[in-house]
């Protein structure tokens, strides 16, 4: 566990990377606002901590926490990770078409029947695209797109993951994603799946009460404590059912699923070593978030920031910079705001936080601040960001290394 950076050291950091990046965009001629960029060595020395805690099991990278293509063929040239986890079916022929990838994993359920005629029409999708599913209806609507025993497609069964405490079923810890949690309806649903003439290939099993909470947050001791202890005993928890589930489903398939999919950056080791698990999906962890910045597992590297202008100064201690609004998914709540990061010393207000328009902050930091001077910002959630800027500048070092589209930049909207 990395030792914790002394304030001052922190805001010197902070500093320092305002001036990087500062000096690092200064040729562009980039109006956008928010001007967004990735720094390479951060974004190169989180995969490599990503392989170094998967130890040798394969990473599946998680497209909607980047979703810029050049930065998925970046980071999918590294040994270490194979294969996409998209989020809509759409992206995922998408990236089989534009040649991305040839193995995508869609990690939701699809109700999409456009795209699902596509993919069954489609003999090189077909054999790319792996299909979660967690329900006899998602079987139903493969075969009414025509997927049958002469046009097999691969499916993987999506099954609940989350820590119910012995003798209290009625607790659910986790996300609420797939309704499949008993072996035998687990098994029910893979032998529909093979009546129907599909090729079932695999199970996912995302346990995100471990993979996706943080737990060593500043200020909050007690708490973080408890998240550490659910984690441990989900983990006991899990690694007994998918022991339970990989034994019937062998008895199904003649042999083990060959695709088995667990964890997030945030238990990549713990996912990888659990012998059943045949691969790990990440994401988050390449970019780090704010959302990221507190886990015993790794040290964060911050990114990804975008850049917004200061456009007023209202009085002393204050500026208003432009934009900035962009709140991530979730639980609302304070944490899923961006972090004004880059000069120190900055904070949104209690009053009015992050606008769509207009961000009005506060601090020591903001009298040394002059109209048109950059302010540069997190976002709580790896991905979204991408969603509000058309074009993201790689930075390595003081230089632009090369400026590429996001999905949005190539007109893309999944």
């Amino acid at each position: 566990m990395a030792r914790p950076r002394s304030d001052r050291r922190d805001r010197s950091d902070r500093q320092a990377l305002a001036a990087r990046l500062d000096r690092a965009v200064e040729a562009l001629d980039d109006p956008r606002t928010p001007l967004v960029v990735v720094d390479l060595d951060a974004l190169e020395a989180n995969a490599a901590d990503l392989e170094r805690r998967a130890a040798g099991t394969p990473l599946r990278l998680a497209s909607k926490s980047v979703r810029v293509p050049a930065l998925l063929a970046r980071v999918l040239a590294r040994p270490g990770f194979g294969g996409v986890m998209a989020y809509t079916l759409r992206e995922a022929l998408w990236l089989v078409e534009q040649g991305v990838t040839d193995d995508v994993l869609l990690a939701y359920p699809t109700v999409d029947r456009v795209a699902l005629a596509r993919l069954v029409a489609d003999e090189r999708a077909r054999a790319a695209v792996t299909l979660v599913v967690d329900d006899a209806a998602h079987l139903d609507l493969l075969v009414a797109a025509g997927a049958g025993a002469g046009r097999p497609v691969r499916v993987a069964l999506d099954v609940d993951a989350a820590y119910h405490p012995p003798r209290l079923d009625c607790v659910h810890l986790g996300p609420r994603r797939s309704p499949l949690r008993e072996v035998a309806d687990v098994v029910a649903l893979a032998r529909a799946a093979l009546d129907r003439g599909l090729l079932l290939v695999g199970v996912m099993t995302y346990e995100g009460q471990v993979a996706g909470l943080p737990d060593d947050v500043p200020g909050a001791r007690l708490r973080s404590a408890v998240v550490r202890r659910v984690k441990r005993v989900s983990l006991t928890q899990l690694a007994e059912r998918r022991a339970a589930l990989v034994t019937a489903l062998t008895e199904v398939l003649g042999a083990p699923p060959g695709l088995w999919n667990a964890g997030g950056s945030g238990d990549v080791a713990e996912a990888a070593a659990d012998p059943v698990v045949t691969e790990v999906a990440a994401g988050s962890g390449l970019l780090v978030p704010g959302l990221f910045d507190h886990y015993r597992s790794f040290e964060p590297r911050p990114a990804a920031f975008f850049a917004v202008p200061v456009v007023r100064r209202p009085g002393p201690g204050t500026v208003t910079v432009a934009g900035g609004g962009f709140v991530a998914s979730g639980a609302t709540g304070h944490d899923r705001s961006p972090l004004p990061w880059a000069p120190p010393g900055l904070a949104l207000t209690g009053a009015e936080g992050a606008g769509e328009v207009q961000t009005p902050l506060t601090g020591p930091g903001a009298d040394a601040l002059a109209v048109g001077d950059r302010v540069w910002f997190r976002h709580a959630k790896s991905g979204e960001l991408m969603e509000h800027a058309d074009r993201v500048h790689l930075v390595r070092g003081e230089a632009v290394e090369e400026s590429v589209p996001t999905y949005r930049g190539l007109g893309l909207a999944w």
